[in-house]
C-alpha cells in the first residue's frame, strides 16, 4: 500500500506538471535564462555536440563569457563617454561632421575602385595576344609547303611549259635570247654548244 500511494502521488504531480507546461500562458523554456548549476573542468561531449565543437568544457572560465548578457565594465564606460560626448555636439556641427566623414569615405571608395580597375586593365593588357595564330599558321604553310600561292605562269613563257615548272619557261626564254645575241670575241661554233647547255638545263625542274 505505501508503494502504491507513493506511485499515485508521483503520477498526480507529473500530470499537474504536464498541464502547467502545456498551458498557453506558460512561456517556452527555450526563452528562459540558463543558470549553471554544475561547473566541471572535464571535457563534456554533450556540450561539444550542442555547440558544434566550439565549447569543449563548461568551466568557471567560459561561463562568464558564454552566459554574459551585458558587456564588460570597460566597454560600458566607453559607451557612456561616447554618449556624453555626442550629447554635447549641436545638430549643425554633427551634420557637418557626418558630411565630411561621408565625403572622405566616398573619396576613399573611389580611389579603391580606381586602383581595382587599373589593376584589372593591366592584367588584361598583359594577357592580351599580340598576334593571330591563324595568320601565323597560314604564313608558315605558305613558306614551307607553298599552300595558298597562285600557279600563274610568268608572261613570255612558252605554251609547252607545264604550269608546275614555272622556272623552266624563264630558262628557255633566256636560252632563246642567248641564241639570238652573238657573243663578241667568241667563235661562232661555241654558240650552238652554249645553246645546248641551256636547253639541257631547261629540261630540269626549276629550283
Amino acid at each position: 500500500p505505501s508503494v502504491l500511494d507513493s506511485f499515485a502521488l508521483l503520477s498526480g504531480q507529473l500530470n499537474t506538471l504536464n498541464k502547467v507546461l502545456k498551458h498557453e500562458k506558460t512561456p517556452l523554456l527555450r526563452n528562459q535564462v540558463i543558470i549553471p548549476l554544475v561547473l566541471s573542468p572535464d571535457r563534456d561531449e554533450e556540450i561539444m555536440r550542442q555547440t558544434e565543437g566550439r565549447v569543449p568544457v563548461f568551466s568557471h572560465e567560459v561561463v562568464p563569457d558564454h552566459l554574459r548578457t551585458k558587456p564588460d565594465p570597460e566597454v560600458e564606460e566607453q559607451e557612456k563617454q561616447l554618449i556624453t560626448d555626442a550629447a554635447r555636439i549641436s545638430p549643425d556641427v554633427a551634420q557637418k561632421q557626418i558630411q565630411s566623414l561621408n565625403k572622405m569615405c566616398s573619396n576613399l571608395l573611389e580611389k579603391i575602385s580606381k586602383e581595382e580597375r587599373e589593376s584589372e586593365s593591366g592584367g588584361l593588357r598583359q594577357n592580351k595576344q599580340t598576334f593571330n595564330p591563324a595568320d601565323t599558321n597560314a604564313l608558315v604553310a605558305a613558306v614551307a609547303f607553298g599552300k595558298g600561292l597562285s600557279n600563274r605562269r610568268p608572261p613570255g613563257s612558252g605554251a609547252s611549259v607545264q604550269s608546275g615548272q614555272p622556272g623552266a619557261g624563264a630558262i628557255i626564254a633566256g636560252a632563246s635570247g642567248m641564241q639570238q645575241v652573238p657573243m663578241s670575241g667568241a667563235p661562232a661554233q661555241q654558240q650552238p654548244m652554249l645553246a645546248g647547255v641551256q636547253m639541257t638545263q631547261a629540261g630540269q625542274p626549276g629550283k
